[in-house]
């Protein structure tokens, strides 16, 4: 498939909307519209910023939070890819498996969270806790949904040349089921991401969810929407990387 190319006029769409957005949002507020014990201006916004990079605590409350989510995600990679790879290639773990994850599945992560208190505490294990079960369950599906849908003449033609097991996950199974796995991937991070505001804003001290939680408790809405600003921007920049290594790895679509 060839690639489009993004020129000038590709750039001026993609940022027309969020810049008619900012200058709505302006005019409103020199009109008076605004109220600001409801929703900040423009300026009130990035001078709360140039407060938070000053002092140090908005990048350390990104790291804080940004760490979280790696290592709820990476453990919920590592679980879904084993449980998963196992379920869609030996029917008895499929079977043993299903129930148990249909009934937990529609479950969300936040009502996991008094759990997650009494289980294990108010410090960072509960909040990978939630991270993990955000990030497992969209990985685990498509997982399993990808290695089902290779077409099972590949896996008849690795029985002809009696290509071993393992090898055959790897150059087989693996590759072939690399688009959903990769989808499942970048489903489980974004909502890793979500999770961990989530579960910053109870029991925190740190962290993106704590900018939210300590912005409402003070009756600070700029403190509030640089926080949701800086959840979607980060969101958005950790999927962008994930398009990118998608791209590079699947080479063939």
């Amino acid at each position: 498939m060839k690639k489009e190319k993004k020129g000038a006029g590709y750039w001026a769409l993609y940022f027309a909307l969020p810049l008619i957005i900012l200058a709505i949002w302006q005019w409103a507020d020199i009109a008076g519209w605004i109220k600001p014990y409801t929703m900040p201006s423009l300026s009130a916004i990035a001078e709360v910023t140039v407060e938070y990079l000053q002092n140090g605590k908005l990048l350390e409350n990104m790291w804080v939070s940004f760490f979280r989510v790696i290592q709820g995600f990476l453990l919920a990679l590592v679980c879904a890819f084993t449980i998963g790879m196992a379920a869609a290639l030996f029917r008895k773990v499929e079977i043993a498996t299903d129930l148990i994850i249909q009934i937990l599945r529609p479950i969300p992560p936040i009502a996991w969270i008094p759990l997650a208190i009494l289980w294990f505490g108010i410090g960072e294990s509960s909040k990978i806790f939630i991270i993990f079960l955000g990030a497992f369950f969209p990985i685990f599906i498509n997982i399993v949904d990808g290695v089902k849908s290779i077409d099972h003449k590949y896996y008849e033609l690795a029985e002809v040349y009696e290509i071993p097991e393992i090898k055959m996950i790897g150059q087989i199974v693996i590759p072939g089921a690399l688009p959903a796995i990769m989808t499942g991937v970048r489903v489980g991070l974004g909502n890793a991401w979500v999770c961990v505001v989530a579960a910053e804003m109870i029991g925190a001290t740190k962290g993106v969810g704590y900018m939210l939680s300590n912005g409402r408790s003070l009756s600070r809405p700029d403190m509030v929407v640089l926080g949701m600003l800086i959840v979607g921007i980060v969101g958005k920049l950790m999927d962008d990387l994930l398009r990118f290594i998608r791209a590079k790895l699947i080479t063939w679509i």
